[in-house]
């Protein structure tokens, strides 16, 4: 006697446990992050233009060029994220 029929039955069952069982991993599979916006400082436009007026003086390809250049996007990454 063959034990097809068995195997067959078996195999089913752990398709459906597996396929019921992916449906509820995908929804609990994202991790949740509280997420927390840094406050981003206003500085007044007489305050900008002196500190572009300060960059002007630094010399070409200084570090702290490019770390404002960083600044400047996570300033706009902050404010997005309000």
């Amino acid at each position: 006697m063959s034990n097809a029929r068995c195997w067959k039955q078996q195999l089913a069952a752990l398709a459906i446990s597996t396929s019921s069982l992916s449906g509820c991993a995908v929804v609990g599979s994202e991790p949740r992050f509280a997420t927390v916006c840094p406050p981003v400082v206003e500085y007044s436009r007489e305050f900008q233009a002196r500190a572009a007026d300060e960059l002007n003086l630094l010399p070409e390809a200084s570090a702290i060029a490019e770390m404002i250049a960083d600044y400047s996007v996570m300033l706009d990454q902050a404010r997005a994220c309000r």
